[in-house]
């Protein structure tokens, strides 16, 4: 059956409901109104420019008898940028234009850039507005790091001293480079494609001093927003991480495209941070580091806020060349609970569903009720990693604390994992481990479930590190290695390739299989 994801004023997305990760069944032909308009081969796929406050009847060569009608949303008015003064050569600075224009804006209007490159520093978006990229329309980020200016992390009321939250980098409440685009406290903000936002930080400094004291901007940053939807538009080449929601709730992400070099630095596609109800659908991403990495803060803020990441839906996504394709923290010190990911492909990223914590996440960094299911990863060096002795992006990462095998004392400082499933899985050409879960002696992973999966590795696989820990040593074709888990069940798991035993489990409470 066909679904009915999303309808804009000027754009529709739509899902296929079956079974299979990403790709539908066949190539096939949609018809809208009985004319040919596009022709499809995922199980995702969108319309644009199509007619404001008008109804449809959309109908498909898999099955013309499955017809779904939907009707476009209704504009207050719609707006041209080049009404504004906006240039559209790329070469002219159209950032005045720009922001004057959607200041301007009733509540209910569509700002519509046609095709063009418009050069711009950071603009600042508003409540109930929607931002449409036409075909060949480009939104370019200056190449001067000075135009992007400094947030602060945080400010004082001046009158009731409550604590205001603005700026942010890797779970810190610290001073950041505004955003390309950027809302804050707002709500009712839809941006549609088939556009591209294009933070151009491939020609400015952005990526050669990453550690830089200032953060880099993100390409798009929400915080605090609301009713948040990103359609079909590209997004490419963000000084850091490029969509960056943040204690944010209800937003979606659907059909859109994700790029960066693979040496890019922490170009991240989506990172999700202790936001409520996220929908990923249909997506596709090519970066340089995670494609999609859920966080929820470290301890400082999640002590205050107590935010968790909260009923996150990723699904129909192809995830390429990254270092996971699924990441759950580092910064997860408030927590991650109801994830589910499936029908997703993962193709050459360094590993497939990765957990990072470690000691010092806190007694709030709970991550629990995580399910993959139908999966398909083709040629990810560690398809499952799972790892409580993460040593990364903490000046105490090579402390004792973080790195010692002793049974430590549980206290405020100590993460926990609960319950991860994964079912219905295959993974081709794999070549570090097939699965690497390590917990914690004092806490141990509370269980994990492998059923139906099916694990070959290339002939030509090359040893790499599986998890990023201290004084970690590579391994090649290595089957199931877990360490420190109360309740393992494995059912119909097949492993070809590999050398030596199928499952290596040290301090497992209870395996079932």
């Amino acid at each position: 059956m066909l679904k009915t994801l999303f309808v804009s004023s000027s754009s529709a997305c739509f899902e296929w409901e079956n079974e299979l990760p990403y790709y539908a069944e066949r190539q096939y032909t949609v018809y809208l109104n009985g004319e040919q308009v596009l022709t499809a081969d995922t199980n995702v796929f969108s319309l644009f420019g199509l007619a404001p406050d008008t109804e449809y009847r959309l109908t498909t060569s898999i099955n013309n008898e499955d017809t779904v009608t939907f009707k476009t949303k209704k504009d207050t008015c719609v707006i041209n940028v080049l009404d504004f003064g906006a240039n559209a050569d790329g070469l002219n600075d159209d950032t005045l234009a720009i922001q004057t224009a959607i200041n301007c804006l009733p509540r209910g209007a569509k700002l519509i850039f046609p095709s063009g490159q418009y050069l711009t520093s950071p603009i600042c978006l508003k409540s109930h507005i929607t931002i449409e990229l036409a075909e060949g329309a480009s939104i370019l980020g200056h190449t001067d790091t000075a135009r992007y200016p400094v947030i602060p992390g945080h400010l004082y009321d001046m009158v009731s001293g409550d604590l205001v939250e603005f700026g942010s980098w890797e779970g810190n409440s610290v001073p950041m480079h505004q955003s390309l685009i950027f809302a804050e406290y707002a709500e009712d903000i839809t941006i549609i494609g088939p556009g591209t936002v294009d933070g151009n930080a491939q020609n400015s400094i952005w990526w050669q001093n990453p550690k830089a004291p200032i953060a880099r901007p993100r390409l798009l940053f929400f915080n605090r927003c609301k009713n948040v939807r990103v359609h079909g538009i590209v997004a490419q080449n963000s000084a850091s991480w490029q969509l960056h929601p943040y204690y944010s709730q209800n937003i979606d992400f659907l059909d859109i495209s994700i790029f960066a070099p693979k040496n890019s630095p922490n170009t991240d596609a989506i990172d999700p941070e202790a936001c409520d109800l996220v929908k990923i659908i249909g997506c596709k991403f090519s970066v340089g580091d995670d494609c999609i990495a859920i966080k929820s803060s470290k301890i400082d803020m999640a002590s205050i806020y107590k935010t968790p990441a909260n009923r996150h839906t990723i699904r129909n996504c192809l995830m390429q060349f990254g270092h996971g394709a699924v990441t759950l923290g580092s910064e997860m010190s408030g927590g991650v609970t109801n994830l589910t990911v499936n029908r997703c492909v993962f193709r050459k990223t360094d590993r497939g569903l990765r957990i990072k914590t470690r000691r010092g996440r806190g007694k709030y960094a709970i991550i629990d009720g995580v399910l993959f299911e139908n999966i398909k990863m083709e040629g990810v060096i560690t398809p499952i990693a799972i790892n409580m002795w993460y040593n990364c992006c903490d000046p105490d990462r090579f402390s004792e604390y973080v790195w010692s095998r002793e049974r430590l004392p549980v206290d405020d400082r100590t993460p926990y994992l609960g319950d991860f499933t994964f079912k219905n899985m295959v993974c081709t050409d794999c070549e570090a481990a097939a699965c690497y879960c390590d917990g914690l002696p004092e806490r141990p992973i509370k269980s994990i479930t492998l059923d139906n999966i099916h694990f070959t590795f290339s002939n030509d696989a090359k040893p790499f590190v599986p998890i990023m820990q201290n004084f970690a040593e590579p391994v090649c074709k290595m089957g199931m290695y877990i360490d420190n888990v109360e309740t393992l069940t494995v059912t119909n798991i097949t492993i070809e390739g590999h050398e030596g035993d199928d499952l290596i489990a040290k301090n497992v409470g209870k395996i079932i299989k």
